[in-house]
C-alpha cells in the first residue's frame, strides 16, 4: 500500500510517499514546498537514493502546491511512481481535534465540519491543514484520506490535569483546557523506546522530551498520555524559541497595560519575540547560542541554563505525578542532537535513578541510543521521532479496518 502523508502549513506543505508492505516500510521520496503564495515558491524534492533537487515555480495556493507534488512523484525524471492510480490513501497530520477527535479518523463531510469547528482553537494551524484535505479531494477524489491529530493522543488525561482552575462556565462555553500537543511524536517515540528495550509499553513510566524550536513534554504512563506541558495553545510549559512558555498572568496583563498593546500584539510578543530568543538577544537557534556561550556570552549562559532547568522541574514533577519513572527519553532537533543540553537537563536527577553516562551521549547525534550506564535505575536514551511513519501506519490500518468490513 503506497500511502502519501502531508503535513500542510500557513504557506507549505511537507510531504512523503511511504510503501507501507505487510512488515517493513520504506519512503519512496520526500520533500516540502515553500512560500506558497509568496514570490520565489519553490519545490525541494527528494526520491529516494537520489539527490534532491530544486524545482521553482509560481505556486499561489495549496492545491497548486498538491498538484505540482503529485506531478513530481509521477514525472519521468524525478518520479517514483507511474500513475497517481498507485497512490491507495493520504493521511493528513491535523494539529487541533480539540474534545471531538481521540484517534485518527477516516475523513468524511462530517468530519471536515467538526474539523472547521475547531478553527478557533488553532486559527494558524487548522484552516491549512483543511486546505490539504479539500484539495486531494478535488484531485484524487476516490482515493481514501484519514486525518490524524496532534492533540488525540492527549485526550486520556485526566480532569484534574487538563482542567484550568477557571470559571467552569468558560470551559463549557469555548473549550478552555490544557489539550497538549506532539502527540504524535511522544506516542511514536514511547513505543518505539520500550520496542528498543524490550519491555512492556503497558506497564512503563515515561517522560517524553521533544525538544525543539517548539517543546514540550508528555508523563506516560502504563501506555496512555496523563499529562503535557503545552495547554490550551503550544505557547505554555517549557521555554521554546521564540516562546515564552509557563509565564505569571499577571506578568501580561502588566507588560499590555505599560506598552499600551492589545491582545494581538500581545500574542506576538510572546509566541515570536520570547523564549530563548528573548533571553539571549541572540537567537531562537541552540546551535547559535550555545557558541555565543562558549565564548562567555552572558545573556546565552542564563538562557541555557533557564531552558535547563524548566525541563529538569518538569521531569521531576511528573516523576512525582505517575509514582516514579522508568524511562526519560530525548526527541526532536535539540533533544537528538544536543548532548550538552541532554547533560545538563539530566544532572541534579540522580536522587530518581537518572543518570547519564558521559561516553555514551558525548556527540551522540540522531540516533537511537541508550545513553544511561547499564546498570541505571531510570533508562535514559535518545530516539529520533518519526510523526510521518505513525500518519502513514494509522491511515493504513484505518483504510484495511473499512475494506474489510
Amino acid at each position: 500500500m503506497k500511502i502519501l502523508v502531508l503535513n500542510c502549513g500557513s504557506s507549505s506543505i511537507k510531504y512523503q510517499l511511504f510503501n507501507m508492505a505487510e512488515s517493513d516500510w520504506g519512503v519512496l521520496a520526500a520533500g516540502v514546498v515553500e512560500k506558497i503564495g509568496l514570490k520565489g515558491s519553490f519545490l525541494k524534492h527528494q526520491k529516494e537514493g537520489n539527490e534532491k533537487v530544486l524545482l521553482e515555480g509560481e505556486i499561489l495556493d495549496h492545491q497548486t502546491g498538491i498538484d505540482y507534488i503529485l506531478g513530481v512523484l509521477v514525472s519521468e525524471r524525478h518520479g517514483c511512481i507511474k500513475s497517481l492510480e498507485e497512490i491507495d490513501a493520504v493521511g493528513h497530520r491535523v494539529v487541533h481535534g480539540g474534545e471531538e477527535f481521540n484517534s485518527s479518523v477516516f475523513i468524511t463531510n462530517d468530519v471536515v465540519r467538526k474539523m472547521e469547528e475547531c478553527i478557533d482553537l488553532a486559527p494558524l494551524h487548522n484552516p491549512p491543514n483543511l486546505k490539504g484535505i479539500e484539495a486531494i479531494t478535488q484531485l484524487l477524489p476516490s482515493v481514501p484520506q484519514c486525518g490524524v491529530f496532534d492533540t488525540a493522543f492527549h485526550q486520556t488525561m485526566p480532569k484534574e490535569a487538563y482542567m484550568y482552575a477557571i470559571p467552569q462556565s468558560l470551559y463549557k462555553k469555548y473549550g478552555i483546557r490544557r489539550y497538549g500537543f506532539h502527540g504524535t511524536s511522544h506516542r511514536y517515540v514511547s513505543k518505539r523506546a520500550c520496542e528498543i528495550l524490550g519491555v512492556d509499553y503497558n506497564t512503563q513510566k515515561i517522560i517524553s522530551c521533544h525538544l525543539g524550536n517548539g517543546a514540550s513534554i508528555c508523563a506516560i504512563k502504563n501506555g496512555e498520555s496523563v499529562d503535557t506541558s503545552m495547554g490550551f495553545t503550544p505557547l505554555e510549559g517549557l521555554v521554546m524559541g521564540t516562546r515564552a512558555g509557563d509565564l505569571d498572568l499577571g506578568a501580561v496583563t502588566y507588560i499590555m497595560d505599560k506598552e499600551l498593546i492589545g491582545t494581538r500584539s500581545a500574542s506576538v510578543l510572546f509566541n515570536k519575540h520570547s523564549g530563548m530568543l528573548g533571553l539571549t538577544g541572540i537567537s531562537s537557534d541552540m546551535r547559535e547560542i550555545e557558541s555565543a556561550a562558549s565564548e562567555g556570552h552572558d545573556g546565552a549562559l542564563l538562557g541555557l541554563k533557564i531552558y535547563d532547568y524548566r525541563i529538569k522541574k518538569y521531569i521531576g514533577s511528573y516523576a512525582a505525578a505517575m509514582g516514579g519513572v522508568d524511562v526519560i527519553i530525548f526527541t526532536g532537533g535539540i533533544g537528538e542532537n544536543g548532548d550538552s543540553t541532554r547533560a545538563g537537563i539530566c544532572e541534579g536527577l540522580e536522587f530518581l535513578g537518572v543518570e547519564v553516562d558521559p561516553a555514551k551521549n558525548k556527540g551522540m547525534r540522531g540516533e537511537e541510543q541508550v545513553i544511561s550506564p547499564d546498570n541505571a535505575k531510570v533508562k535514559v536514551m535518545v530516539v529520533p521521532t518519526n510523526e510521518e511513519l505513525v500518519i502513514a501506519q494509522d491511515t493504513k490500518a484505518i483504510v484495511e479496518e473499512l475494506a474489510n468490513r
